[in-house]
């Protein structure tokens, strides 16, 4: 469950949030501290008239804020990132250099790596999306139990408390989670594994995977 599981600390610039001793979730503690230490307010990026962002944002060079995008902050955007028309950044969020920000899609207290694409309806809470991790159309990262208990992490073997009661999903470098699928609090998806579209995911899975999900159907006359 370490970070160097999941996650090369190289594709962001932030690396200073994960501590190698402890679970790689831990980070998802102080995104909020680190922000109030370390964000200075600026916007170098284009940002549309009609966005409205907030006091505590900084926006580097080359980024662009469609219209009607809202970025509440604190938030740290990076480099050449495109935010599109829609967008609802909300508190603690922290996004890398080269990554897509999609139409209708809600971030808060996260973490994205370097060149990682949420382009369109996607839920993102309390979540570290890797380097070049993709979400497909409407996937969703559930971030809270439905009993509002502690978010618990099981891997088939054990099951490991999180101490956290919001938690949503570590998504590693390079995976891909198809359209519609549901990520349940406390899912750890590896390095380059793939989820197949429609997909109720718990649990870990290992790195280099594909899990397959496919529906019953059967095509019968009209009368």
């Amino acid at each position: 469950m370490k970070t160097s599981d999941f996650l090369d600390l190289t594709h962001t610039a932030h690396a200073d949030l994960f501590a190698s001793d402890q679970p790689v979730w831990t980070a998802l503690r102080d995104i909020g501290s680190y922000l109030t230490r370390c964000l200075q307010p600026r916007i170098l990026g284009h940002v549309a008239p009609s966005a409205h962002i907030g006091e505590a944002v900084f926006i580097d060079e080359g980024t662009v804020v469609e219209p009607h995008a809202v970025i509440k902050g604190p938030a740290w955007i990076g480099k050449n990132c495109q935010v599109r028309a829609g967008c609802y950044i909300r508190e603690n969020v922290i996004v890398g250099d080269g990554a897509v920000l999609g139409n209708s899609c809600e971030f808060k207290n996260c973490i994205i790596f370097d060149q990682c694409e949420v382009p369109h309806f996607n839920y993102v809470g309390d979540s570290i999306l890797g380097h070049k991790a993709h979400l497909g159309a409407g996937v969703i990262l559930s971030n809270v139990r439905l009993d509002r208990g502690e978010v618990i992490v099981r891997d088939g073997v054990a099951s490991l408390a999180t101490g956290l009661k919001k938690f949503g999903a570590i998504i590693g470098d390079h995976a891909e989670v198809g359209c519609n699928s549901v990520v349940n609090p406390g899912t750890l998806i590896g390095r380059r594994s793939v989820i197949y579209p429609l997909t109720n995911v718990s649990g870990v899975i290992p790195a280099d995977s594909i899990l397959k999900h496919r529906q019953q159907q059967s095509l019968i006359p009209r009368d």
